[in-house]
């Protein structure tokens, strides 16, 4: 290998462990040189900037070339080789921690995914090549290096997402912005979140999230967003002894006679009204299980 630039981290300096930098690189490779058959013990990124070769894993061979990259996963044995022809350049970034899986998928790779195309290498060329920089065992340079490794997902998740989004089906992209808009509703429905927040997340307008909705749910995104936070008011009232105050507040509702006239109107009593009827129906249900004991 000749023109080579790497950094490793020292192990003692690292200061997180669900998703963390180990160390960097990238070269200009000779003619056929090759690393392995060999066994990772953390996670490790290729990026082909120039050139060809091959990446072979457990039986799996591709042929790659520049735009091109492979995830080389912990405890599984690889080998890769530059082309006779036409020797690559490539960069790479490795990378460890409880959460990898994770943020691999989050991007679209892993078991199922080893390879993949993204076209603006010089990107990633500039955040390996600041990586080098902080070549100092200190705590600036740590913090900095993890910065720059969430750069460096940042940019392969802008890029991969597009593609895994060009390769759906339109059914299955309205599904996906769909479960997403939801699943931003369930976990934020308590902040006081609109129609509008929810469009913004999805990165959609209004009104084409309308559609979706009507077309996928049978429902309006605001139908649903309101029926979700009343929902949770029921299991509130039913599960617990905060006031109907607290409880309009946590799920969503600033003013509670507006909570109170939107519940009433949906389930056709009021939240109060409704608690002390469910605690009814609780007392008559356990007098009547006592009396079948007696």
């Amino acid at each position: 290998m000749e023109e080579s630039y790497v950094l490793n981290l020292q192990k003692q300096y690292q200061k997180f462990s669900d998703f963390y930098f180990c160390y960097c690189g990238h070269a200009h490779c000779e003619p056929l040189h090759s690393y392995g058959p060999a066994v990772r013990p953390n996670y490790l990124l290729h990026y082909i900037l120039d050139g060809q070769g091959i990446y072979r894993v457990e039986g799996q061979e591709y042929v790659l070339g520049k735009g091109q990259g492979f995830l080389v996963p912990p405890n599984r044995q690889t080998f890769y080789q530059a082309s006779e022809q036409n020797p690559w350049t490539y960069l790479w970034i490795g990378f460890d921690g409880g959460n990898c899986e994770t943020c691999l998928r989050a991007i679209g790779l892993g078991e199922g995914q080893l390879t993949f195309r993204y076209e603006n290498g010089g990107e990633l060329l500039q955040l390996v090549e600041a990586m080098l920089t902080h070549n100092r065992s200190d705590q600036v340079s740590v913090f900095l290096l993890q910065s720059l490794l969430c750069q460096f997902f940042a940019c392969l998740a802008k890029g991969l997402t597009k593609n895994v989004e060009s390769s759906l089906t339109r059914t299955e992209r309205e599904n996906r912005y769909v479960h997403q808009a939801l699943e931003y509703i369930r976990n934020n429905y308590a902040n006081g979140i609109t129609v509008g927040d929810v469009a913004r997340y999805v990165a959609l307008n209004r009104s084409y999230l309308f559609t979706l909705f009507r077309r996928v749910l049978d429902i309006s995104p605001q139908e649903y967003l309101a029926r979700f936070r009343l929902t949770r008011a029921q299991e509130q009232l039913i599960l617990t002894d905060a006031s109907v105050t607290n409880i309009a507040v946590s799920c969503g509702y600033q003013d509670p006679q507006v909570f109170s006239k939107a519940f009433k109107q949906q389930f056709g009593i009021t939240p109060v009204k409704y608690r002390n009827q469910k605690l009814k129906e609780e007392k008559g249900n356990l007098e009547q299980h006592l009396k079948t004991r007696v």
